[in-house]
């Protein structure tokens, strides 16, 4: 069976990795995965969008037509309830640095400082999308639930994982090693129902 092609829309080389595992669950060795890096002349996607949904699926269109080739984008991000759903959609230029994981974390531990421990429930959102070059699009959310902690701790993960305490566990996400993190994630979530449709899509199952 030849190897169908796909790009995943990001230059972050642990969600490739996490969602590389995803799919060789779902079809293994028939989907080549890459990454933003393997097109170096491409320039980022402006997120306009005022959701999740749009902003993937912003991101999928404009990778797809620019290579041609079918492509998958997630939006990600972490709401606080004590922050009013923030940082949400802003959860990576929080700081007003995109992809700055320590800043961004760090100004939500400022701004939760005196919050009390039964006031940081927090949940992550994922919404993933798929887009073809044909027309063809789909979207999947994915919601894990949890907390914000006082500080980091653990070494795995990036983003928020470090502050994040998924309920049901005493672990933060940064904890977690890479099976327990995808078996639970909101991005393992949306990645895992929308992995199914592309490797039907692209006849690759069977």
């Amino acid at each position: 069976m030849s190897r169908h092609k796909i790009v995943l829309a990001t230059r972050n080389s642990g969600k490739i990795a996490e969602f590389r595992r995803i799919l060789d669950e779902i079809a293994p060795d028939s989907i080549e995965l890459l990454g933003l890096e393997n097109f170096p002349d491409l320039e980022d996607v402006e997120e306009t969008g005022s959701t999740f949904e749009e902003n993937s699926l912003l991101k999928a269109r404009a990778i797809c037509a620019a290579t041609n080739l079918p492509a998958i984008a997630d939006d990600s991000g972490l709401c606080v309830d004590a922050l009013g759903g923030d940082p949400g959609i802003f959860s990576a230029r929080w700081s007003g640095v995109h992809g700055d994981d320590r800043a961004n974390l760090e100004k939500v531990l400022l701004q939760l400082k005196e919050t009390p421990a039964e006031k940081r429930g927090a949940h992550f959102t994922c919404v993933a999308s798929f887009v073809t070059p044909d027309g063809y699009w789909v979207t999947r959310e994915g919601i894990l639930q949890g907390y914000i902690s006082k500080a980091p701790i653990g070494e795995h993960g990036f983003g928020y994982d470090p502050i994040f305490t998924p309920t049901g566990t005493t672990l933060s996400m940064a904890q977690l090693e890479a099976q327990a993190k995808d078996a639970i994630s909101h991005r393992g979530q949306s990645l895992r129902a929308i992995a199914p449709l592309v490797a039907a899509k692209l006849g690759a199952l069977g």
